[in-house]
C-alpha cells in the first residue's frame, strides 16, 4: 500500500486486547508466531501491539490478519480477544471468544458506519456490557453524525473518533490503554511507543517460554485472576480435558486452514495452521507413555 494512499486515510495498524492478565496472555501468545510488545491495559486486561509485519511485507489486509490472530488466541484460551484495526480506507473491531463465530463492525475512514447494528448488540452481550447504558452508547456509534463523518476533515479523523468512542464505552469494562497507544497510529510507531513504556514485555514464538514471568507448570491449571483455567491450551499439563481441547483445536484448525488457502488469506491460513500444529502437539503429548 503506497504512501500516497496513507495520506487519504490511516496508516495500517492494530491492537489486540485480551481479557486476561499479562502473565496469562504471555503464555498463549506464542500461538501467533511473532514476538510483540505486551502490556497491561487496565483492570483485568492486556494489550498486544502487532508491529505490522504480515500486512507490511506480505500485502495481507490488516483486518484479515488480526481477525485470524484473535480467533486463534480465543480458541486457545479461556478469555475473549478484541482486535482493533485500521487502514487507509476503514477501521473497525473484531471480537473473538471461544469457538463462537467472531463478531465485528466497520467504519469508513471518514467515520461513516458500514456495519450491522445487530453486531454491536452481540458484541455488548459477549463482553457483559450494560444492556441499557452501554448498548445505547454503542448504538450511537452506528449512526451517521455530520461532525464525525465530514469528508473534509483530517484524513481518518472520523474513523479515529469512532474507535475512541468505542474505547470510551469499554473503559467502563476496565480497559485503559497505556499512554501513547492511540488508535489510528501506524503499526511501526505503535510498536516503538510500546517498547519504550515501563513494564513492557515481549511475547515469545512457539517453542520458547516467555522471557518474563514463571514458566507454565501444572499449577497453572488452578483458576487465574482472569477467571479461567489455562490447562486447556497447554499440552504439557496433560489430562483428558487438555487432550479434548487439543483435538478441538485440530478440528477447528483444519477447515480454517483450507478456507484460508482457498481465499488466499494469509491471516486465516496462519491462524488455522497454528491451531492444527498446537492441537497436534497437545494430542501427541497426551498419548499414553508421554510425560
Amino acid at each position: 500500500m503506497s504512501t500516497e494512499k496513507f495520506e487519504l486515510g490511516l496508516a495500517p495498524g492494530a491492537l489486540l486486547l485480551c481479557r486476561a492478565e499479562p502473565d496469562a496472555v504471555a503464555a498463549v501468545a506464542p500461538l501467533l508466531g511473532e514476538r510483540m510488545p505486551l502490556l497491561r491495559a487496565g483492570e483485568g486486561w492486556s494489550v498486544i501491539v502487532p508491529e505490522g509485519g504480515p500486512w507490511r511485507d506480505g500485502g495481507e489486509p490488516v483486518d484479515r490478519v488480526v481477525t485470524g490472530w484473535a480467533a486463534a488466541l480465543a480458541v486457545g484460551a479461556p478469555w475473549p480477544v478484541l482486535a482493533l484495526w485500521w487502514d487507509a480506507d476503514r477501521a473497525g473491531y473484531t471480537l473473538a471468544s471461544g469457538f463462537r463465530r467472531p463478531v465485528g463492525y466497520v467504519w469508513l475512514a471518514n467515520g461513516t458506519p458500514a456495519g450491522e447494528d445487530e453486531a454491536m448488540r452481540t458484541f455488548a452481550a459477549r463482553l457483559g456490557l450494560d444492556p441499557v447504558l452501554d448498548v445505547q452508547s454503542l448504538d450511537r456509534l452506528t449512526r451517521p453524525e455530520p461532525d464525525a463523518d465530514r469528508a473534509s476533515g483530517p484524513a481518518g479523523a472520523g474513523a479515529r473518533a469512532r474507535l475512541r468512542g468505542l474505547l470510551a464505552v469499554l473503559a467502563r469494562a476496565g480497559i485503559t490503554l497505556p499512554a501513547g497507544l492511540d488508535p489510528g497510529e501506524g503499526a511501526e510507531r505503535l510498536g516503538a511507543t510500546a517498547r519504550a513504556l515501563p513494564d513492557v514485555r515481549r511475547t515469545e514464538t512457539a517453542g520458547r517460554h516467555p522471557a518474563a514471568g514463571p514458566r507454565p507448570t501444572a499449577d497453572w491449571t488452578r483458576p487465574t485472576a482472569a477467571g479461567g483455567r489455562l490447562a486447556g491450551w497447554m499440552p504439557w499439563t496433560g489430562g483428558p480435558g487438555t487432550r479434548a481441547l487439543a483435538l478441538a483445536q485440530v478440528v477447528v484448525g483444519l477447515p480454517l486452514t483450507v478456507w484460508g488457502l482457498r481465499r488466499r488469506s494469509g491471516g486465516w491460513t496462519v491462524a488455522g495452521a497454528l491451531l492444527v500444529g498446537h492441537g497436534a502437539l497437545g494430542v501427541a503429548h497426551g498419548l499414553p507413555g508421554r510425560t
